[in-house]
């Protein structure tokens, strides 16, 4: 299975992103036939410690909710529904998106970058759940050793992502987007020297909804491997890019604390006090750290 090239700069991806936002919004409402929404998910990456982490996507599925009142479908069985081994309300629907199949480095995408995963014109609705089924070649690669990732025996070969309904950014009458944030840190599980097993933790998140976090971390020899940002209830990751720039997104509001974990002889260093309100973005511009 061919690797998927993901890697662009910030500036690219951002400008890029920005004219095909603009030029879908003018002419979708042509394109997205009546009864049907434009649906687009992306992905990007909450990193770990590891040099790279290849993940095998097969297909990605979403159930869409085409009742009136989605709410009265709270208390479903979405497990069941997930699993297939139950008959959906005639409300529900299952659809297709047209994803590219194929092995993603997820570490590729961090601060900031992120990849088209899936896009489809579907039934209009509340989208429920999001399954994303993986395949066998999925594996990482740590201190320069590539090790196989497994999937948890006796637990499906899928990911399922519940959903109230209202998690997506609206762009017009007929068209909904969303991210996904994999979160690697949570999401793989060391049980013994060499043994890495998958558990995927997504977070779904908009952009323009939630809070970031920016900033710069010097000297160069100083970088930490990883940024956390972190609550009572909520932690985030990060890793600096070659300029020490790091980016966090996806946040709710809150007031967070910031952990550099330094190297070198540098001392670890900790920002209070971060307040993220009314999905702001915050910039703590750069951070020296001290030996």
């Amino acid at each position: 299975m061919k690797n998927k090239h993901l890697l662009f700069s910030v500036a690219v991806v951002a400008i890029s992103m920005s004219w095909l936002f603009t030029a879908c919004n003018k002419s979708e409402s042509a394109s997205v036939p009546s009864g049907q929404q434009s649906t687009t998910l992306y992905m990007t990456d909450a990193p770990g410690i590891f040099d790279k982490v290849f993940l095998d996507i097969k297909s990605v599925e979403v159930l869409v909710d085409t009742s009136k009142n989605t709410r009265s479908h709270d208390g479903c069985d979405w497990d069941g529904l997930g699993r297939r081994d139950r008959q959906p309300d005639s409300a529900f629907v299952w659809q297709n998106l047209n994803a590219t199949a194929g092995v993603y480095n997820l570490l590729q995408l961090k601060n900031g970058v992120d990849t088209l995963l899936a896009s489809a014109n579907i039934k209009a609705g509340s989208i429920r759940l999001i399954r994303i089924d993986l395949g066998t070649n999925n594996s990482l690669v740590k201190d320069s050793v590539t090790y196989p990732l497994n999937l948890v025996p006796g637990l499906p070969s899928y990911v399922l992502i519940k959903l109230t309904g209202n998690e997506w950014e609206r762009t017009s009458n007929s068209s909904v987007r969303l991210w996904l944030d994999f979160d690697v840190q949570r999401s793989i599980v060391q049980l013994h020297a060499g043994a890495f097993y998958l558990s995927p933790v997504i977070h779904a998140f908009v952009v323009s909804k939630s809070g970031t976090v920016v900033g710069t971390v010097l000297p160069r020899d100083a970088w930490p491997e990883i940024v956390s940002l972190y609550n009572s209830t909520d932690t985030a990751y990060a890793i600096t890019n070659r300029d020490g720039m790091f980016m966090i997104r996806g946040l709710k509001d809150g007031t967070y604390s910031a952990f550099f974990n330094a190297s070198n002889g540098y001392k670890d260093t900790t920002i209070t006090n971060i307040t993220i309100s009314n999905a702001s973005k915050v910039s703590l511009g750069g951070i020296t750290l001290h030996k």
